[in-house]
């Protein structure tokens, strides 16, 4: 499939960017990274339809247009687990909201390597509950990109272990499943990669991990149980390192009977859904959006 003009943009874009040079650093420069955050999206759309309140040590940006109590949606944003949100967040998140006409909750957990998996994880459980008093469970949707992903994969394991009521749908965009980078096809994958590498990315989970092992399901999900998941969208892109390891989820999904949709993007890079500008992006953010109202 030939791709559009916005693609080789996109990809020039990120090339210039250097962040491919920053996430193959070991240490990782997450001060650096932490420059790109936007905690509050300018803009007359973000000042009319926001609120903010805080959940234990998360703030949430509550987005909304609409009055009435419906449809939640609760977005755990990316970022290796040391920086975020930023701006393709609030940007993705303005096209969700006013196409779907929910209600979003932004999730801006705290991060590492300040804080560790077990708190950064008791923070999105707290977050959850917290819906729960508010919402019924049917009328819930999680979503997260990257590491995101991880933290939304990590929480259903735990709300099926805990028999907590699930919500509707789960849609993971290009989430992380091993924090290990143990899979052997993840150097071939890298050297296309135009984004993330190996070495960045693992130094930035040992920053998160803390005392647990990185292969623990609370920071590895691919090692935990997909049985009794609820229905659930995987975006994957075939130049990202991680997707050697959601295919591999994937296959444990089906094995588990899971109603799992897969959005494939063919030489799309990690995250490619939420990027500004590219055609395809538009594309695959209209089709989630469309699973949210279904």
């Amino acid at each position: 499939m030939r791709q559009s003009l916005s693609y080789h943009i996109t990809k020039a874009i990120i090339k210039l960017k250097g962040i491919k040079k920053t996430f193959s650093q070991d240490p990782i420069d997450f001060k650096k990274l932490r420059k790109e955050d936007v905690y509050a999206p300018k803009g007359r759309f973000f000042i009319q339809h926001t609120a903010n309140f805080s959940i234990e040590k998360t703030q949430i940006t509550e987005v909304s247009t609409n009055s009435v109590k419906s449809k939640l949606v609760i977005f755990i944003h990316g970022g290796a687990f040391v920086s975020g949100p930023a701006k393709h967040h609030w940007d993705s998140i303005k096209t969700i909201v006013n196409k779907t006409n929910c209600i979003l909750w932004m999730c801006n957990y705290p991060k590492a390597p300040e804080h560790k998996i077990t708190e950064i994880s008791k923070n999105i459980d707290a977050v959850y509950q917290q819906a729960l008093q508010k919402y019924e469970a049917n009328q819930i949707i999680l979503i997260g990109d990257s590491v995101g992903g991880t933290l939304i994969t990590a929480l259903t394991q735990r709300l099926i272990v805990q028999n907590i009521e699930l919500p509707q749908k789960i849609i993971l965009i290009c989430p992380v499943m091993d924090a290990s980078m143990q899979n052997a096809d993840i150097p071939r994958v890298d050297k296309i990669d135009p984004m993330l590498s190996k070495e960045g990315i693992l130094s930035a989970k040992k920053m998160c991990v803390g005392t647990e092992s990185l292969q623990h399901s609370i920071i590895s999900p691919l090692y935990g149980s997909f049985v009794g998941f609820p229905n659930t969208v995987i975006c994957i892109a075939t130049h990202d390192i991680m997707y050697p390891d959601q295919l591999l989820a994937i296959e444990k999904m089906k094995e588990s009977k899971v109603n799992v949709e897969i959005i494939n993007g063919e030489y799309m890079p990690h995250i490619w859904p939420l990027l500004p500008v590219m055609k395809e992006a538009k594309d695959a953010l209209q089709l989630i959006t469309e699973k949210i109202k279904e």
